[in-house]
């Protein structure tokens, strides 16, 4: 059987593709089974990811085949929303770069990253009403957060599909580029975010995650572990060193 996603792993990152074209990249069983072989993956060894798909579609949607036949039980497993919010949960951020339709379950996964890039080609909504369900894998609740609640509730109950215009002047999407540029323009991103360090950024994600109420202890905890580290030590040092070059110079 042909994998559902193609996975590429250097040192400091992993780019997943979404590698179904010709059903436009529908997320299907094999294919959320495959997300989580990723993030155990992942979960050990901790690097910032990189989600694109294949074939100038990011993902349409649910496999609608798959969808019909499931029944009660199947909802109340979570098959979608228990696979996108272990990505949302991944300890090092998550880049989706979207290009051409991220509809229904798409659009869910792209929710659940931390960052989105898209194309000037990119269509962005939630139609799963007019299938007679309901977007159920983190639309509800997300979107508000990301677009404002107007905006989402338009969405999600009128069918209003986004484009990258609307997308870039409402902050779903960080940047727009050039589909022949996409996947450099993640890299990109996650080439600033390496240049930060790893524990920090690992911990200001988790801080920034976590429940308002746990606020300020978790953000003291994390300073707390931080302050003791040898790479805070180090890059402070190099500070102090160069800005005194600076001042003697």
């Amino acid at each position: 059987m042909k994998p559902a996603l193609a996975v590429e792993e250097t040192d400091d990152r992993v780019v997943v593709h979404l590698d179904r074209p010709e059903v436009r990249n529908a997320i299907d069983q094999q294919m959320v089974d495959e997300l989580h072989d990723v993030c155990a993956r992942v979960e050990r060894q901790p690097k910032i990811v990189l989600l694109i798909g294949e074939g100038g579609t990011f993902a349409a949607g649910a496999d609608i085949a798959q969808l019909k036949d499931r029944g009660r039980e199947d909802a109340l497993r979570g098959i979608n929303s228990s696979v996108f919010d272990r990505v949302r949960r991944l300890p090092m951020p998550v880049i989706g770069l979207l290009d051409g339709h991220a509809l229904g379950g798409g659009a869910e996964l792209a929710y659940a990253c931390d960052f989105r890039i898209g194309t000037p080609g990119v269509k962005i909504g939630n139609p799963e009403p007019g299938l007679g369900i309901i977007a159920a894998a983190g639309a509800t609740w997300r979107l508000a957060e990301l677009v404002g609640e107007p905006t989402a509730m338009e969405i999600l109950l009128a069918g209003r599909v986004l484009g990258a215009e609307d997308a870039l002047a409402l902050h779903l999407l960080s940047e727009v580029v050039e589909a022949e540029e996409l996947l450099a323009a993640g890299h990109r991103l996650a080439d600033r975010i390496s240049r930060q360090a790893p524990l920090a950024v690992r911990l200001t994600k988790a801080s920034f995650r976590a429940p308002r109420a746990a606020h300020p202890f978790v953000d003291d905890l994390a300073q707390a572990v931080l302050f003791e580290t040898l790479e805070k030590e180090t890059r402070m040092t190099a500070f102090l060193t160069k800005r005194s070059e600076r001042s003697s110079s």
